[in-house]
């Protein structure tokens, strides 16, 4: 989970990048990645507290207040702040205290500034976007914790996928992999698809029958605490890969070593792009080739055509090249990478590997 240490340096942070674009002493904060960000307030996502949140007011001295009603989970009890004021709503023994949307609203002094519309929400959510780029410690220690908890999934399958099961049957057992890795429940999401090819790159399982020599893309993300990994593998089921296929897969591996030469502070994102395009072109197929992640998946920075960004220390980022062939079937590999001073570091360690 993120410290308390690291929620007070962010906060810190974002008096002083905001500068005077507002020139109050208190925002009141209520978007749900803002909570986590500055107080690790999350709402675990498997309790009846899940569609609900909290607000919480930031001061210019750095000291925090975290509101939120008394039926929220126990996960918000590990959140750092200076003072909570835990907001009575329904205590089951009577009838609710009217919406449980406006409960904690009510209670809390003055306007949301990150609520859409509000005249302070640009300059909030622009500063907030700005220090996303480079994680801190805390970010990057959950991150890899989040990352633990795929390989595991990635390592069952190596050795559990076979032809005749579903693609939901696949899902199931990635998700108990990465679950019991991780030691808590968590949020398993993503593609768990075969590919035959362009017409389907990706999609949430089915009970469509895996067939042998079919092409199985693996593309999910665990969530744990409002954090997330991204990363990818491609098998081939039942059979040896055929010469198209090792093929496609020889492309994407090329194009991966090709866009990690390129992982270094100050690269124009459009580089790293150009890179990872430039060995997938002789294939006529073009993918983007990456973007950045954390809270949010994806977020800044983006490996596509026209991007404008730069690489920075601290940056969180993903290559995904893929190709996509009828006849043959489709295929995506992703790393997860941590943007250093002196170039990157891998940080998932799955095995990207066909059989």
């Amino acid at each position: 989970m993120l410290t308390a240490e690291g929620c007070k340096q962010r906060r810190e942070r974002f008096w002083q990048n905001l500068g005077k674009a507002f020139s109050g002493d208190r925002v009141l904060l209520a978007d749900p990645h803002h909570l986590v960000y500055f107080a690790n307030f999350h709402v675990d996502p498997f309790s009846l507290g899940a569609d609900f949140g909290g607000l919480l007011e930031l001061r210019r001295d750095g000291s925090a207040t975290l509101w939120y009603d008394n039926r929220l989970p126990k996960s918000v009890e590990e959140a750092h702040v200076d003072e909570r004021k835990v907001v009575p709503w329904y205590d089951g023994q009577s009838p609710g205290k009217g919406p449980r949307r406006l409960a904690v609203s009510a209670a809390a002094p003055g306007r949301v500034h990150d609520r859409p519309g509000d005249e302070a929400a640009n300059s909030i959510f622009a500063t907030v976007a700005g220090m996303r780029r480079q994680k801190y410690p805390d970010e990057i220690a959950l991150l890899k914790r989040c990352m633990a908890a795929g390989e595991a999934g990635f390592a069952w399958s190596r050795r559990g996928v076979q032809a005749g099961m579903t693609e939901l049957d696949v899902y199931c057992e990635v998700n108990k992999a990465c679950i019991k890795a991780a030691g808590q429940a968590a949020i398993v999401y993503g593609d768990f698809a075969v590919s035959p090819g362009p017409e389907r790159r990706g999609g949430p399982p089915t009970n469509r029958v895996i067939q042998p020599g079919d092409m199985l893309i693996l593309d999910y993300s665990v969530v744990i605490a409002g954090y997330r990994s991204d990363f990818t593998n491609t098998l081939v089921v039942g059979r040896e890969p055929t010469a198209d296929q090792k093929r496609l897969y020889d492309l994407c591996i090329s194009a991966m070593r090709a866009g990690e030469a390129q992982l270094k502070v100050g690269t124009p994102c459009q580089t790293v792009f150009d890179a990872v395009d430039g060995a997938l072109r002789p294939a006529g197929i073009p993918h983007h080739a990456g973007h950045g992640l954390g809270l949010s998946h994806p977020e800044p920075p983006f490996f596509v055509r026209h991007s404008s960004e730069t690489l920075l220390a601290g940056d969180v980022v993903t290559l995904e090249p893929g190709q996509y062939v009828a006849g043959t079937g489709g295929i995506r590999i992703e790393n997860n990478y941590l943007i250093t001073d002196s170039g990157f570091e891998c940080l998932s360690h799955h095995d990207i590997v066909l059989r």
